[in-house]
Formats: C-alpha cells, structure tokens, sequence
C-alpha cells in the first residue's frame, strides 16, 4: 500500500473528501475486478507524484453503496476527482498512467 493512499467506507466519506482542503481523487475497486488491479500501480505513481497536492482514497465497491450511488460509478474501475463537493472529473475503466497524470495536471495546476 502506497503511503498517501488512504482506504476509506461510506462513513468516512464526508470527512474524508467532501470537507478535505485539497482535491481528492476517489478510485472506487473491488477485489474481485481485474481491470483493477492493472490500476493500482497507476494509482501508486499518482500518489508519489501529486502527494503534495492531491489527497487520494480507495473505496472497495460492494461495501460502500451509498458513495457508489452517489457518484453514480457503474463500471470499476472508477476514479471520480472531487474539490470541495464539486465533480470535477469521472473515469470509468482502466486508464494509463499518462491520462491520469494529464487529467491531474490539469486541475491541479489551475490552483
């Protein structure tokens, strides 16, 4: 597990992302996905390289429905990049790791 990577449910969801001071970037998984694990070290290389500005949190799928519901993920994986309670981005499926770093560029670099 990265450091920097937080793994988080339902009930932390609030505090965790929709009140953090930075952006977040949820990446919603289940164990049972393979796609997902192809992600993760994606994951990993973001968290390394944005640690500074970018909060990111897993949420495993099947036990936080109501984040689920709410970012409205229906394919894993999903990545949803969230400031505040504002959506600014959502991914589903596998992306590499030069769109996510791009995607992550830029939002973050616009603060």
């Amino acid at each position: 597990m990265n450091k920097g990577i937080i793994t988080i449910t339902d009930a932390e969801f609030e505090t965790e992302v929709l009140t953090a001071e930075q952006p977040v970037l949820v990446y919603f998984w289940a164990s049972w996905c393979g796609p997902c694990q192809l992600m993760s070290p994606v994951i990993n290389l973001a968290a390394a390289t944005y640690s500074d500005r970018l909060k990111i949190v897993k949420m495993e799928a099947d036990p936080n429905p109501v984040a689920i519901k709410q970012y409205q993920v229906e394919g894993l994986p999903a990545l949803r990049l969230v400031r505040g309670k504002e959506l600014l981005e959502s991914v589903e499926g596998v992306i590499g790791k030069e769109k996510l770093l791009s995607l992550l560029d830029q939002h973050l670099n616009n603060n």
